[in-house]
C-alpha cells in the first residue's frame, strides 16, 4: 500500500469514525427523550483498484416494528381504562359509600325508620317533623346525585371537544411529516428524527382513539380507525374531526343518529374528498379516551340517571297511587268487569287481563294521556316484556274513550262502554268466546285529605307526579333532578297522619301504610336501569333495588379499576421491550464511543506516521 493509499483510508476512516461519534453521541444526548429510537450508522467497504477503505451507509433505526404496533392498541386501551376508571369513581362519589352518612342508601333508611317512629306515636308532633325532614333530606340527595351525575356528562362532553381538537393536530402533524419525507432517503439525520415525532404524534393519536397504521413504501404511513375509515393517506391531506358541543346536559338531552333530535354533540369526520361521516353513529371510536367519554356521556351515565329516576318515581307512586278492583258484570251472555275511572291522571293506566278464543292470556295497559301527539306509545311495556301498552287520549270524555277502545281492541273479541258517569266497562263480544279476566284503574291522589291513605307525599316541583307522557319524554326522565317533598306537608306535617277531616289525631292508619309501602311494598323495575333482563325485569323492595345499584355500581368501579391496572400491566410491559429493542442503553452506547475513540486514534495515528513517513523522504 502506498502512502497516499494509506492516507486516504485514514482520512476515510477518521470521517466515518466522526460521523459515527455524532450518531453515538446523539443516543445518549437523548437517552431519556420520549419516542426516541436509537439510531446507527451502517459502515460499507469500498474499494477502489488496490486500495481499500471504508464509507458511511444509511444511519437507521432500531425499531421493532410489530412491538410498536402492539404498543399503539395497548396505548388506546390503557387510556380508555384510565379514563374510564377515573369517572367511574367519581360517580361514587356522587352515590356516596353504601352505609356511609350521607349515602343514598343510609338516608333512605332514616326515612322509612322515621315513618316507623310516627307509626308508633302518630300524634308527636317531633314524629311527624322528623319524618318530614328525612324524606326532604333523601329528595334533596337524589337532586343533587342527579346534578353530579349531569355534571360529569358535561365533563365529557368538553373532554370529548378538547381530545378532538388534539386528534386534529396529531393528524395534522402526522400528514405533514408524510409529506416531508416521501421519497427521501433514511440515511439524512433530519429524516430519522421526523420518524421519531411521527411516532410521537401517532402515539398521541393512541390515546385519544383506536387506530389501525399501516406502513407504506417511501417512508410513509397510512392510519385508520378501527373501523377501516381512513384518517392519514399517502400524499393527501389529513380528515379533519369537528365536535359540536350543544351547551348544559340535562337527563333528557340524550345522543341521537338523528342530528334534529339529539341533545349532545357528535364527532363528524371530513375526509380529504369533503365525504362526511359519523364517527359515532358508525361506531369507529371504541377505545382510547375519547372512546371512554363516550361510553360514559352516551350510555353509564344516562343508566346511572335512569336508575335514580325509577328509584324516585317507584317511590313516590307507592306512597300516592291507588288502584281500584273492577266489579264483575254479566247481561245476555256478556260477561266482564265495570271500574270507576274517576281520579285518573296522565300517566296513570288502566289494567286490562283476557283469555282470547285459542285460550291464550293477555294483559294490556291502557294508559291515560292527554296528548295525542306522543301517539301511539312504545309497546310492550318497558317493565314486563308481555304486556301490550296502548295510549288512550281522556281529554276527550268518556265516550272518547269508549270509542278508542272498540277500536284499538277490536280483533280482541272485546266491547267497550260507558254505562254511567265515569264508569267504564269491558265485557266479551256477543259472538266470541273471549273471557274477560279483571279490569283495575290507578289513579294518583292529588290531596292529602282524599279519605285515602295514599297521599302525594313527593311531587314534581310543584305538580303531582303521575308518569304523565309528554311530547318532550316521559315524565320519568330526570325525576330525580326533581322530586322534593310536597309543600303542603312541609306546612303542616300533620298531613302525615290526618287523611280526612275527622281523622284522630293519634289514628296510626296512613303512618303505617307508608311505612309498609316503603319497607315491605314491592313494584317492578324497568330493564332499562341495568338491573334486571328484558325478559324477566328485576321486581322487589325499594330498598332491595337501591341495595342493587349502589353494589352494582361499586362493582363496575372495582372492574374499571381492576382493567386499568392490567391495561397499565401490559403497557409497561410492551414499553419496556420497546426500550430494550429500540431504546438507548447508556453502558452500550458508552462502550461504543470508547471503542470509536479507539478507532479515531488509531487512524490519526496512522496520519502521524504518514507525516513522519513523508518527512524522512523529504529530509532524503
Amino acid at each position: 500500500m502506498s502512502l497516499t493509499q494509506a492516507l486516504n483510508a485514514a482520512t476515510a476512516g477518521l470521517n466515518v469514525t466522526q460521523q459515527a461519534l455524532s450518531v453515538t453521541a446523539g443516543n445518549v444526548a437523548n437517552a431519556q427523550t420520549p419516542g426516541y429510537v436509537r439510531k446507527s450508522l451502517e459502515q460499507q467497504e469500498s474499494a477502489a483498484g488496490t486500495s481499500i477503505s471504508v464509507v458511511t451507509g444509511a444511519i437507521t433505526r432500531s425499531l421493532n416494528a410489530l412491538v410498536q404496533s402492539q404498543l399503539q392498541t395497548q396505548t388506546s386501551g390503557a387510556s380508555y381504562a384510565t379514563k374510564l376508571s377515573q369517572i367511574y369513581q367519581q360517580l361514587q362519589n356522587v352515590y356516596g359509600t353504601p352505609g356511609s352518612p350521607s349515602a343514598l342508601d343510609t338516608l333512605f333508611n332514616n326515612f322509612t325508620s322515621a315513618l316507623q317512629s310516627l307509626q308508633s306515636n302518630p300524634s308527636s308532633s317531633t314524629a311527624q317533623s322528623n319524618a318530614i325532614n328525612a324524606a326532604q333530606v333523601l329528595t334533596q340527595q337524589l337532586n343533587q346525585a342527579s346534578d353530579g351525575i349531569q355534571t360529569l356528562r358535561e365533563s365529557a362532553e368538553q373532554g370529548i371537544s378538547t381530545d378532538v381538537q388534539a386528534a386534529n393536530n396529531a393528524l395534522k402533524q402526522i400528514a405533514s411529516i408524510n409529506a416531508q419525507v416521501t421519497n427521501t432517503s433514511s440515511a439524512d439525520a433530519a429524516t430519522t428524527s421526523l420518524l421519531d415525532q411521527r411516532d410521537q404524534d401517532v402515539s398521541q393519536l393512541a390515546q385519544l382513539m383506536d387506530i389501525k397504521v399501516v406502513q407504506g413504501q417511501n417512508n410513509q404511513i397510512y392510519v385508520y380507525t378501527s373501523s377501516g375509515t381512513q384518517l392519514v393517506g399517502a400524499g393527501q391531506a389529513a380528515a379533519q374531526l369537528a365536535f359540536n358541543p350543544q351547551g348544559a346536559i340535562t337527563a333528557s338531552t340524550l345522543w341521537n343518529a338523528d342530528p334534529t333530535k339529539s341533545g349532545v354533540g357528535t364527532i363528524t369526520l371530513t375526509t380529504p374528498g369533503g365525504t362526511p361521516i359519523d364517527l359515532i353513529a358508525t361506531g369507529a371510536i371504541q377505545s382510547g379516551e375519547i372512546g371512554a367519554y363516550l361510553q360514559m356521556r352516551d350510555s353509564i351515565l344516562p343508566q346511572a340517571q335512569t336508575q335514580l329516576d325509577q328509584f324516585a318515581a317507584n317511590m313516590s307512586q307507592a306512597l300516592s297511587d291507588v288502584t281500584t278492583q273492577g266489579t264483575a258484570v254479566s247481561s245476555a251472555g256478556q260477561n266482564g268487569f265495570s271500574v270507576d275511572t274517576a281520579g285518573m291522571q296522565p300517566g296513570n293506566a288502566l289494567q286490562l287481563a283476557y283469555t282470547d278464543s285459542l285460550n291464550v292470556k293477555h294483559t294490556v295497559s291502557l294508559v291515560d294521556v292527554n296528548n295525542p301527539s306522543v301517539l301511539p306509545l312504545p309497546s310492550p311495556s318497558a317493565t314486563n316484556p308481555n304486556e301490550q301498552v296502548i295510549g288512550i287520549n281522556f281529554s276527550g270524555g268518556m265516550a272518547s274513550v269508549v270509542s278508542q277502545l272498540n277500536t284499538a281492541l277490536a280483533s280482541a273479541g272485546l266491547q267497550f262502554s260507558n254505562p254511567s258517569g265515569t264508569t267504564l266497562q269491558a265485557v266479551n263480544a256477543v259472538a266470541s268466546t273471549t273471557t274477560v279476566n279483571s279490569l283495575s284503574a290507578t289513579a294518583t291522589m292529588t290531596s292529602l285529605t282524599s279519605g285515602n291513605s295514599q297521599l302525594p307525599l313527593f311531587v314534581d316541583g310543584n305538580a303531582v307526579y303521575s308518569g304523565a307522557i309528554n311530547p318532550t319524554g316521559p315524565e320519568q326522565v330526570g325525576f330525580a333532578q326533581r322530586i322534593s317533598v310536597n309543600p303542603a306537608l312541609l306546612a303542616s306535617p300533620n298531613g302525615l297522619v290526618a287523611f280526612s277531616a275527622g281523622t284522630a289525631s293519634g289514628d296510626p292508619t296512613r303512618p303505617t301504610f307508608l311505612y309498609r309501602q316503603l319497607a315491605n311494598g314491592s313494584s317492578v323495575f324497568s330493564p332499562a336501569t341495568g338491573i334486571g333482563g328484558t325478559s324477566s325485569p328485576f321486581s322487589g323492595t325499594l330498598s332491595s333495588f337501591l341495595g342493587q345499584v349502589m353494589g352494582q355500581q361499586g362493582q363496575a368501579a372495582a372492574n374499571a379499576s381492576n382493567l386499568q391496572q392490567g391495561q397499565q400491566v401490559v403497557l409497561n410491559s410492551l414499553q419496556q421491550r420497546m426500550d430494550t429493542d429500540s431504546g438507548v442503553n447508556i453502558d452500550t452506547e458508552m462502550t461504543k464511543l470508547l471503542s470509536l475513540q479507539n478507532t479515531y486514534a488509531a487512524n490519526a495515528r496512522v496520519f502521524s506516521v504518514v507525516q513522519q513517513m513523508y518527512q524522512t523522504l523529504l529530509q532524503m
